[in-house]
């Protein structure tokens, strides 16, 4: 069912009139946090195998085969060719040697990928009092990544014949997972008034609950960290919010903003009715709402289309072609003409790669940004988590630091990447899209702040061995003294080869006391002694001067 059919409870949107939305598709990409309980730490590596366990309404997706099995490997082959090699096997993992069956599956991707089939739609009421919408839902999944605790929830929803200004506001209130705030009548302000997902049969799996003040003030109170709309809560189980006390080995934490990244594709009849308003009320729905008056001033305004706009394929005429993408960063959106039957074609034409191609590079460029918050946060964990006077929590940190720089390491070399396509307008975009999340930045802050970590670890080792190399020297030089002595006496200056056993025995053990004190106590002033042998090795200091530097470096204590 789609927003266009006709039942009690859905509102007839051509109703409303003006320009449509012929065709609308969004796609939700919510980056989140994993973190691992104690007894998983061994599973790290592989958080998804939780999903593979139980009666988890998860499964693995292998090969997206659909009704008609040639169309649909030929969009997944156009898919495939689209990226470099080095891309295709994060996204695919290693070719298969000869001989190996195509259905032989080695799970080798860096890329784990599981869909949830329960959910079929979804029921949005935009505003109270306002007719529900009901879109399908095209796909739940969740992609995970070898050695990065990343986890992205993408949700893929479609619907026909929307009016313009009930797309905008759909954009707008969707896909955020929390109120920001509440109005006088304790309702969420800027989400969805409700939402609503629905199995197949139209029953409602779960519901949102922005209405309930007293759950999200009562849970940032006490754990000084945001609580999730129960309907975005559903959709993640197994995986459990952290703190809020549910049983699952793999919890996970916000990493960003509320609001979700989002893509959408709208096909119009004449996309050039769009006013220059418009489609900056498009590119930038997550800072502005659609009824609001635009800030011209605003530089993300004034330089709209030079910033934001992809128009190698607009030219604003009645030939076409007319297809405009519009890449904030957070968002990417494409817009043409509907019957156009490239930009509809869903094996060869733009709705085929804006599902594939261009998802998978919107995907890659919030996984960069992603990995790299996640790097930042552990570091701040490792500092907050040091106290110097603490040998254990010193031998924590210097761990916490090694791992983090070795973890990395493999992320710049195994997931780190500039150039995807050489297809222009896919690099363009990934260019467009990471350059306004400010990947290149943040991977060089992260990358200097490791390595300023790694030098302090290292200075701090040469310290430790600096001192451990000063005590020895201390040690051997008035060892010697010692070890002299021992000898001298060695020469029977003291006859008592023929003194009884117990004479012998006590003798040996006077002198090991007397040797063990004074090693003990040269190590333990070492410091003060090593000044004075220095003070002494100097041609221009005295011997006088150098005993009172003994004396000044023995009264002082040692820091």
């Amino acid at each position: 069912m789609t927003a266009n059919d006709h039942s009690p409870e859905t509102h007839d949107l051509r109703a409303e009139g003006g320009r449509t939305v012929r065709h609308f598709r969004q796609v939700l990409l919510w980056p989140l946090q994993l973190s691992v309980a104690t007894d998983a730490e061994a599973g790290i590596a592989r958080p998804w195998a939780i999903l593979e366990q139980g009666d988890s309404p998860w499964s693995r997706v292998e090969c997206d085969i659909e009704n008609d099995p040639v169309k649909a490997k030929e969009r997944h082959y156009k898919e495939f060719v689209t990226f470099l090699p080095y891309v295709q096997r994060f996204l695919y993992g290693e070719s298969r040697t000869r001989g190996q069956a195509a259905n032989v599956t080695t799970h080798d991707s860096p890329m784990q990928v599981f869909r949830r089939r329960d959910v079929t739609g979804v029921r949005v009421t935009l505003r109270p009092g306002a007719p529900p919408i009901r879109l399908d839902v095209t796909h739940v999944d969740l992609h995970f990544f070898y050695d990065i605790d990343v986890v992205f929830l993408q949700i893929e929803i479609h619907a026909d014949d929307l009016p313009w200004a009930t797309a905008l506001e759909l954009l707008h209130r969707s896909g955020r997972a929390y109120p920001s705030g509440w109005d006088e009548s304790g309702q969420g302000v800027h989400n969805a008034y409700r939402v609503d997902w629905l199995a197949e049969d139209g029953s409602v799996l779960a519901s949102s609950d922005s209405d309930n003040r007293e759950k999200f003030l009562a849970f940032v109170y006490e754990h000084r960290a945001p609580c999730i709309a129960s309907h975005w809560a559903f959709l993640l189980r197994p995986l459990a919010l952290e703190h809020a006390g549910e049983d699952g080995l793999i919890q996970y934490r916000q990493l960003e903003y509320h609001r979700m990244p989002v893509m959408a594709y709208l096909a119009l009849d004449n996309p050039r009715d769009l006013t220059r308003d418009d489609f900056i009320h498009l590119g930038l729905v997550n800072a502005f709402r659609p009824s609001d008056p635009l800030p011209q001033r605003d530089p993300a305004v004034a330089e709209f289309e030079k910033r934001y706009c992809d128009d190698r394929y607009w030219t604003d005429t009645e030939a076409g072609p007319n297809t405009r993408a519009i890449c904030t960063g957070n968002t990417l959106m494409v817009v043409g003409e509907t019957h156009s039957g490239y930009f509809r074609n869903e094996v060869h034409g733009i709705l085929a790669q804006f599902r594939h191609q261009f998802v998978l590079l919107f995907l890659i460029a919030h996984f960069h940004r992603a990995a790299l918050l996640v790097y930042s946060d552990r570091m701040v964990d490792a500092i907050n988590d040091l106290d110097i006077t603490d040998a254990r929590s010193q031998l924590r940190f210097r761990k916490r630091i090694r791992d983090a720089f070795e973890a990395f390491l493999r992320f710049t070399h195994r997931y780190w990447f500039h150039e995807l396509s050489e297809r222009a307008q896919v690099q363009g975009l990934f260019n467009r899209c990471s350059a306004h999340l400010g990947n290149e930045a943040k991977y060089r802050e992260i990358k200097e702040e490791i390595r300023d970590m790694s030098q302090y670890l290292d200075s701090d080792t040469q310290r430790r061995q600096s001192n451990t190399v000063v005590r020895l020297t201390v040690v051997t030089t008035f060892g010697l003294i010692g070890t002299m002595v021992t000898g001298f006496l060695g020469m029977n200056l003291l006859a008592e080869a023929d003194a009884p056993a117990w004479v012998k025995i006590g003798l040996f053990l006077a002198v090991t006391l007397a040797i063990a004190l004074l090693t003990l106590f040269t190590v333990a002033k070492s410091k003060p002694l090593s000044s004075f042998l220095e003070a002494l090795s100097d041609s221009h200091t005295g011997s006088g001067q150098a005993f009172a530097t003994l004396r000044q470096v023995w009264q002082t204590r040692e820091k």
